[in-house]
């Protein structure tokens, strides 16, 4: 994969993480701020607590930084998957989000 092909594939999942956080916090009533600058998402909820999603050119991967813990994502098959895990990046946001809110929360990349 080139450097161009990771920054599209990466760019596009970063519009998809915010597209889903604002749809999920409408449907169930989260508050949270998304804040993107660059290749950096912030997302901010009401409970002052916040996640970090990143892009990371040089690695080609993708991170999410959380009060959990961080996760590194390589795009494998057509999939982000967690380089430790081998988890789906939507699943391992969707139980990132629920943690920081307390509520259950599925997030999808719309198509």
């Amino acid at each position: 994969m080139t450097n161009a092909e990771y920054l599209e594939l990466a760019e596009q999942t970063l519009d998809a993480v915010q597209t889903a956080v604002e749809d999920v916090a409408d449907e169930v009533g989260i508050d949270v701020e998304c804040e993107r600058i660059g290749n950096v998402l912030k997302l901010e909820f009401d409970v002052d607590s916040k996640i970090i999603v990143n892009l990371q050119l040089s690695m080609r991967e993708i991170w999410i930084a959380a009060k959990s813990g961080g996760y590194h994502f390589k795009y494998v098959d057509g999939v982000w998957l967690d380089t430790r895990t081998s988890t789906e990046f939507f699943e391992t946001l969707s139980a990132v989000v629920s943690l920081h809110t307390g509520q259950s929360v599925m997030l999808t990349r719309a198509l």
